[in-house]
């Protein structure tokens, strides 16, 4: 199905009465939960027990135990998937003014953590269909200041990475992968965070991996590298009161550590169901007949998709939205704005047009529930709902 990335004339969400409500949420976290909580409030329990809340031995277990998952020699743990992003790029050494390229379809924190820095981001566009860095257009953006290359593995798909790695290489120029949405994703038989310089994870807890707060995870196979986080994530030290870098405060306490070594134990089951349900997806557009307005998310036969999200995509998005609101389905928008056109970024002097393929993006897309416990029938009268939509808009 090809994508329509024009602007579409404003479409008023049909009158018609909506399906009969069926309340769930965008996001079913409790539900999760209940699943694992006795395992969950048993870590919990002993790591009160213990009193050892910063770093220590959960935290490096866990470490271990991505280090495994994400094939790497290291995996250093930090406070967030922002945090992770900024401490990969304090590690590089930016200086102020330094170019770091990346996509302006992402969230805020990816090209933040450059701009925190003083350096520039440089922004590519974006992919139609899969929605991450188009590689097509990387070369023209490297210049002399050019430092370092960010492609985000957007809503659980890994971007293109080869010809990235190979520009990559070309220019001796590092790769962060911004793997925040992506853990458990493959590109070509590799799982994220092996691909670059440095992977970037984050177990915000929305992520397919998340935690009870906020928390982070940098991979990487460069041993100084890995020795230059550590000392960074904790105020430049190597030893107590020696500070040999100037750094940051940014630990994962060994609550969420122990948590989160609980869930990864669920991880593959979790990601199966995630893309059982995104088959279902595919399948009930098919029976209510929907594929020829809806644009489901694209699976490259290269990669695998985790589904951290399932984005759909459709011109009279935001008037679909309002017809699913009513009907009682819960629906996001990511992202509703590039960041190109966010006021954050207006020292880079961007114009509407400059990144046609994000800002009509932003524009169509939109996110229907996706979680692992999701049901059969809560999917179904997701699907019934954007039928009707559909149904009464051709009369």
């Amino acid at each position: 199905m090809a994508i329509n990335t024009t602007v579409s004339p404003q479409v008023t969400a049909p009158v018609a009465a909506p399906p009969q409500k069926m309340q769930f949420p965008f996001l079913d976290l409790k539900a999760q939960f209940a699943r694992i909580r006795g395992e969950v409030m048993g870590v919990v329990e002993k790591v009160l027990d213990d009193q050892h809340f910063i770093l220590g031995p959960e935290v490096d277990k866990f470490e271990k135990e991505i280090a495994q998952l994400a094939n790497t020699r290291f995996a250093v743990s930090c406070a967030s998937g922002s945090d992770a992003l900024l401490l990969a790029l304090m590690a590089l050494n930016l200086e102020i003014g330094d170019e770091v390229i990346t996509t302006p379809f992402t969230f805020g924190a990816t090209a933040g953590a450059i701009a925190r820095l003083k350096a520039r981001p440089v922004f590519v566009d974006i992919d139609p269909e899969t929605y991450n860095l188009d590689p097509r257009k990387l070369a023209e953006a490297i210049t002399s200041r050019t430092r370092a290359i960010i492609p985000v593995h957007l809503f659980g798909l890994m971007a293109e990475m080869k010809p990235i790695r190979e520009l990559a290489r070309d220019y001796n120029l590092p790769i962060i992968e911004d793997a925040a949405q992506s853990i458990g994703a493959w590109y070509e038989g590799k799982p994220c965070g092996t691909l670059g310089t440095m992977g970037c994870f984050s177990f915000f807890p929305s992520k397919n991996l998340g935690c009870a707060g906020d928390g982070g995870m940098i991979t990487t196979n460069d041993p100084e590298l890995a020795e230059r986080l550590k000392m960074l994530r904790q105020h430049g030290c190597r030893q107590k009161y020696q500070y040999d870098i100037v750094g940051v405060n940014s630990r994962l306490d060994a609550l969420q550590a122990a948590i989160l070594r609980v869930k990864l134990r669920y991880l593959g089951t979790w990601t199966d169901e995630r893309q059982r349900n995104a088959a279902r997806y595919r399948s009930l557009f098919a029976e209510y007949g929907i594929n020829q307005w809806v644009q489901p998310p694209v699976e490259p036969a290269n990669r695998v998709h985790v589904y951290n999200q399932f984005v759909i995509r459709m011109p009279e998005r935001d008037a679909l939205r309002d017809h699913l609101r009513r009907a009682g389905i819960p629906t996001e928008i990511y992202y509703p704005s590039p960041l190109h056109l966010e006021k954050a970024y207006a020292d880079l002097e961007h114009r509407a047009g400059d990144f046609p393929e994000a800002e009509a993006a932003s524009r169509q897309v939109l996110a229907l529930p996706i979680f692992s416990e999701l049901t059969e029938e809560q999917q179904r009268s997701v699907v019934e709902a954007i039928a009707g939509f559909y149904q009464h808009l051709q009369q």
